[in-house]
């Protein structure tokens, strides 16, 4: 008996699978993560992530100006910090003068249409290495002690003119702590894009050769998440709504859809993925090496985290794939 109901029906034609298709990226989908780093007329590749660079506060803009041109609007810029300024508190991050501020303030003088999203963490500017203020005896990471850091860095971020305040350190009551603080200086309309779920994953290598912030001692597990936990994500989620969250994040992105998919289905809040550097360099790789054609594969595993269910995607491909989505 040959079959009735024929799915293939629905793919005979390239019009028809348009017509079908269930999930679209474009570049309002995307944020571009950029790195900063200290003097002038810079512009170095980060040897593990082929095609993304480190920049200075002035080439910055020129790279800023191009991704406009492709549709791209939102970007996140992390900073690489002069090992003489790092200190256990992480002082420097809220120097209104220093690298990171200057050039937020900067970029949205230059683009005000642009929105930014400042990354809260003590890691860039602490010379423990760690999201948190380090016990100088028994080398715990002190949540409460780390809260009043992150208060004063996100403050300073907003006064620079942030849009979006990422705090991704994943310290307890961190979102209800910034979120009072903003408040209280009249930052009532700035948002709060929320770490909910940041895993102590093995795909952060690459971003940390490009910062040098790995932990001077011992790791991150006592604060990130453990990468075979699920449910834990949406205890995370819970905290972070009723702490004031606007946004939320899943953070890695491509080993981690099933938890995009559980965060997705249990709030009503955006849910945004990380595509970490690791993925990014997995990817860019094998394409080297001719073992997958790295255009296509990029598209697939850009579609695969907004199938998952993220609305937006905070990647190092965003650049290149809004280039593709511009060529149809």
């Amino acid at each position: 008996m040959l079959p009735t109901h024929r799915p293939r029906r629905n793919r005979k034609s390239e019009v028809i699978r348009d017509m079908v298709q269930e999930t679209r990226l474009t570049t309002h989908d995307f944020i571009f993560p950029l790195f900063l780093i200290e003097g002038q007329n810079q512009k170095l590749e980060v040897k593990s992530m082929p095609g993304i660079y480190r920049f200075t506060a002035d080439r910055i803009v020129e790279e800023v100006g191009q991704c406009v041109e492709l549709g791209i609007r939102t970007f996140a810029p992390f900073p690489s910090i002069n090992d003489s300024l790092k200190d256990r508190l992480a002082k420097e991050s809220a120097n209104p003068e220093g690298l990171y501020l200057k050039a937020v303030a900067d970029l949205k003088r230059q683009f005000p249409g642009i929105v930014i999203m400042t990354d809260v963490a003590m890691d860039p500017y602490s010379s423990d290495g760690h999201d948190g203020v380090v016990d100088a005896e028994s080398g715990e990471i002190l949540n409460d002690a780390t809260l009043e850091v992150l208060g004063q860095m996100a403050l300073a971020q907003a006064r620079a003119g942030a849009d979006i305040i990422g705090p991704s350190d994943m310290m307890d009551g961190r979102v209800a702590w910034i979120r009072r603080v903003l408040d209280e200086n009249a930052f009532q309309h700035v948002s709060i894009m929320s770490y909910t779920a940041k895993y102590a994953s093995a795909f952060y290598g690459p971003f940390r050769d490009a910062l040098d912030s790995a932990p001077k001692k011992g790791d991150k597990k006592s604060y990130q998440m453990n990468p075979a936990n699920k449910r834990e994500a949406l205890r995370e989620l819970a905290l972070d709504e009723a702490e004031g969250a606007d946004m939320v994040m899943i953070k890695p992105a491509l080993s981690y859809l099933d938890v995009i998919h559980a965060v997705k289905e249990n709030t009503h809040l955006p849910v945004t993925a990380y595509n970490v550097s690791g993925e990014y360099a997995m990817v860019k790789a094998a394409a080297q090496n001719g073992w997958l054609d790295g255009e296509k594969t990029m598209m697939e595993v850009l579609t695969s985290i907004k199938r998952a269910g993220a609305d937006a995607i905070l990647t190092y491909f965003a650049k290149e794939a809004a280039a593709v989505l511009r060529r149809g």
